[in-house]
């Protein structure tokens, strides 16, 4: 993806706001945010069942309120490892637009910071070259203090994962 298309990515993400509302999270000592909008609710861990056959990314599920959800771990995504839980985990719910299908899904997080407000013009694209991360799983990096707040772009994390289990071979 060429530095202008990600620009314009990042136009989007802002929607002409100066400011976008986010809940801050943290995931292996990183600090990510995903968009306010999109959380359903913040939950303590629950008791999740493991899907056989599944991919580590996304694991097991969990019942919320009735329903079967996913639960994510997006680390794996970006080749973090798994951490154990702690008494600080929690579980975001999120709802979002995937091909056209509004999905619940959880993500496991090692701590929920705050709901917050990032200033458009702290944010940047993520850099091209030196990043240990694929670029397209980022939307924008925004400074804040002293460290960089990661706005991962959830959409293709869980299409291009939804695309690699479509796409394996069966056992």
């Amino acid at each position: 993806m060429n530095t202008a298309i990600r620009r314009h990515d990042v136009e989007n993400l802002w929607n002409g706001e100066d400011e976008l509302s986010v809940l801050t999270f943290n995931l292996n000592g990183e600090t990510f945010a995903i968009e306010a909008k999109f959380v359903q609710e913040i939950l303590d861990l629950l008791p999740e069942t493991h899907v056989p056959g599944s991919k580590p990314f996304v694991a097991s599920v969990i019942n919320f309120r009735g329903k079967v959800i996913p639960l994510a771990d997006i680390r794996l995504a970006f080749g973090m490892e798994a951490t154990k839980t702690t008494i600080d985990s929690r579980i975001v719910v999120i709802e979002m637009d995937l091909d056209g299908e509004e999905t619940l899904i959880g993500i496991r997080t090692d701590k929920v910071y705050e709901v917050t407000s990032l200033p458009r013009v702290a944010s940047e694209a993520p850099p091209s070259v030196g990043m240990r991360w694929r670029a397209d799983y980022i939307n924008c990096l925004v400074k804040r203090g002293g460290e960089f707040i990661i706005l991962p772009n959830l959409k293709a994390i869980f299409s291009s994962q939804r695309d690699r289990s479509q796409t394996a071979p069966s056992n």
